[in-house]
């Protein structure tokens, strides 16, 4: 419901549960994403030297590589308000109508999952998105009237980690669109030490690159792991996270060295001892162990294609030899054979 929106204030001070969330508060707190921090803050200057809001913009990719955090940014750097929101909460035109009538000028409108919102609403946003104003039919057949309200001049920012399945009218009402990248080591790193000092955690050097090698080059899962890592730290060690320290308790979480867990491996381990390597089907693996295959496609899948462990066919998903060396599995011999699998 719409109700769940939140609203903060980019002048004030943030609320204790984002200080524990970690988030970064100024572009340059931020970690990775150049191209992106390069793009936001060119915007955002020349925003403040018109002295009007900036343009609608929308994040795309992996889910947990910022998306969020970066909107928080945005709103701290031009010194206004954000309000949150996502799509599948804002389940009526008139929760969307409520919205958009008690913002202010140069406010932010977040919107997460904004491929998800529905047709009725997204007909809402249009008009408000590119004119400012805020269509509302008033009555029902042939009495029924159109009221037009002016809106005052405010920033929608989209996240969706399904591009694809944003409408082309709604995609093409955001004037910047970023897509974000996994985070290579050294930014993975830098990450996890800014996010140990916060969190007043003595880590060393090489339990600091233990877990960024481990974060399949997402930050969300990064600080998961430096979480985890702490608690086996201050129940089985002396608090502080070492390298052996940290690669105990990422073993007893069942986490190898390159960072995938249980479901990865058990995602190649089905594809390539049931279904002989592949091609199969999405929704076959999905039901083969029992996991949604949305959720495959946007959280395992993406970081196994980036290892080289999964190819996408016309006829579905292939295991690589990487895959069957990571596994100990013996790749088949016959070339041929493998040829085959992949027509």
């Amino acid at each position: 419901m719409a109700g769940e929106e939140r609203i903060v204030s980019g002048k004030e001070r943030r609320p204790e549960r984002d200080n524990i969330a970690l988030r970064p508060r100024q572009l340059a707190d931020i970690v990775g994403q150049d191209r992106v921090r390069e793009n936001l803050s060119i915007i955002i200057d020349a925003a403040a030297a018109r002295a009007e809001p900036i343009d609608h913009i929308l994040f795309y990719g992996p889910p947990g590589l910022g998306k969020t955090s970066l909107a928080y940014v945005i709103s701290n750097e031009v010194g206004t308000n954000i309000r949150i929101t996502a799509g599948p909460a804002i389940e009526r035109a008139g929760d969307l109508a409520s919205i958009l009538t008690h913002l202010k000028q140069g406010d932010i409108l977040f919107i997460d999952e904004v491929h998800r919102l529905g047709k009725a609403v997204e007909e809402i946003l249009y008009p408000a998105m590119e004119d400012f104003v805020l269509d509302i039919v008033i009555g029902k057949g042939p009495a029924a009237k159109t009221l037009r309200l002016n809106l005052p001049r405010f920033t929608v920012i989209g996240a969706t980690t399904r591009l694809a399945l944003l409408a082309a009218p709604l995609r093409d009402r955001f004037g910047a669109r970023f897509r974000l990248d996994f985070y290579d080591e050294a930014a993975m790193e830098k990450i996890v030490l800014r996010a140990a000092k916060l969190l007043d955690v003595v880590i060393s050097a090489e339990g600091a690159t233990e877990i960024a090698l481990r974060a399949r080059g997402t930050p969300r899962v990064g600080l998961r792991l430096l979480r985890r890592v702490r608690d086996y730290a201050e129940a089985r060690a002396d608090g502080v996270i070492t390298l052996n320290v940290t690669q105990d308790a990422l073993a007893l979480l069942e986490i190898d060295e390159l960072g995938l867990d249980e479901v990865d491996r058990r995602i190649l381990s089905t594809i390539i001892e049931k279904f002989s390597g592949g091609p199969v089907g999405l929704d076959t693996i999905a039901a083969a162990i029992s996991e949604d295959s949305a959720t495959i496609m946007d959280v395992y899948e993406p970081y196994l294609i980036q290892l080289g462990f999964i190819d996408r066919t016309p006829r579905g998903r292939t295991c690589t030899a990487h895959a069957y060396r990571h596994l100990n599995i013996e790749y088949p011999d016959d070339s041929d054979t493998a040829q085959q699998r992949l027509l």
